[in-house]
């Protein structure tokens, strides 16, 4: 909206005696300014709706106050110190994203698709949520419904990029880390599972990470700072064909929303961090996990969401193993066995004995290391 603005200024100033004085709004123009106003914005507003969303969230009782069986391990203390804290801080996180996006970026197909699927995300967290409140255990609502709906916008999104031939590319071409040229062309069916798989998966791996204070949104802005830096680079071609990387036009606004992603997750990290005042829930975790497996299909990078979001995929691969093997074993042996003493895997550390900061600390830790990893592919082709 700003950028439309100060365009609409400029236009008009020219060739009167004004035109000198509005000259500074050309700043504008350059994403690395907006990037940089969207990432403020975002955490102004976050900082700001904070306190009122959570008071809101108090006296509507949307808090968490039940214990999951599952929870009654490990440091009890800890877990009952945490009943009935609000759940769906979520909402001020989408919405601090979701204004600041429109606020500093130029409008294309490529921001506002993104922004429409973090809304539909949102709108299903937010239901499970509330789903949760209501019953008040952790089955929330059903799992085929959140599936329907996420294969569906996953779906939507694929057959989207495909058909339009400005974007078909993104799908049929497949790129992998470390490697300059696509390892596979015209490769439709492969291209339209791979950005569904992308999607869901993010959105899914994102929610179970979101288990300990401040441990997924911290993730978040992590991985929200190397895909500022690769959407930069995708919007630039230039830039994009000296480092020999896939070049999508328009890609360079999805540089203001990453930023404005990194400022609403640390305006809500100042509420989340331990110990909590708000949980983001499913309405928060569902719309972030999304919308970084959206923007990492549209600069045509899955795989490099893969190396970034290191943390979430063993979060999710934990869950997947423990599952597969308890009913494994239990069909084989009568008896379900673990691998691991609990999942998703930060709660195996916890039964360990670690404090739950230094489960945070330590994931907040590799997650900056998969980062390094994931931005050295930018060089090493």
């Amino acid at each position: 909206m700003l950028y439309y603005l100060t365009q609409y200024v400029l236009a008009e100033s020219l060739g009167t005696s004004w035109e000198g004085s509005v000259s500074f709004l050309n700043v504008f123009r350059y994403i690395t300014f907006r990037s940089a106003g969207a990432a403020v914005t975002a955490l102004l507003l976050s900082l700001w709706l904070g306190p009122k969303v959570i008071r809101w969230l108090k006296q509507l009782k949307f808090g968490q106050d039940y214990l999951d069986k599952a929870e009654e391990g490990g440091d009890l203390k800890a877990r009952l110190s945490k009943k009935g804290t609000p759940t769906m801080g979520g909402l001020m996180i989408v919405l601090a994203l979701d204004i600041s996006a429109l606020l500093w970026a130029q409008w294309n197909a490529l921001i506002l698709l993104t922004l429409l699927s973090v809304v539909v995300l949102a709108g299903l967290g937010f239901y499970d949520d509330y789903a949760k409140i209501a019953l008040q255990n952790s089955k929330g609502a059903a799992e085929h419904v959140k599936l329907v709906v996420q294969f569906g916008l996953a779906i939507f999104i694929a057959v989207y990029l495909w058909m339009l031939p400005e974007t078909k590319a993104l799908v049929t071409e497949i790129m992998v880390p470390f490697y300059k040229y696509p390892v596979l062309t015209g490769a439709s069916a492969i291209g339209l599972l791979l950005v569904v798989l992308t999607i869901v998966g993010s959105s899914n791996a994102v929610n179970l990470t979101d288990g300990l204070d401040g441990l997924a949104i911290g993730c978040v802005t992590i991985v929200s700072v190397v895909f500022v830096v690769l959407t930069y680079i995708a919007g630039n071609v230039k830039m994009a064909g000296y480092l020999q990387v896939p070049y999508v036009p328009g890609a360079g606004e999805l540089t203001i929303f990453c930023s404005a992603m990194f400022g609403a997750g640390l305006g809500f990290l100042w509420f989340n961090c331990h110990p909590a005042q708000v949980f983001m829930g499913d309405t928060g975790s569902l719309a972030l996990g999304g919308a970084l497996g959206i923007v990492a299909v549209l600069i045509h990078q899955p795989f490099v969401l893969v190396i970034a979001g290191g943390v979430f995929v063993a979060e999710a691969m934990s869950v997947m193993i423990q599952r597969g093997w308890f009913k494994f074993t239990k069909k084989r042996f009568g008896e379900g066995r673990r691998v691991f003493l609990m999942a998703p895997i930060h709660h195996h550390f916890e039964r360990k004995g670690w404090y739950e900061s230094q489960v945070v600390t330590r994931f907040y830790i590799l997650s900056v290391l998969c980062a390094v990893v994931a931005l050295s592919t930018l060089k090493l082709r």
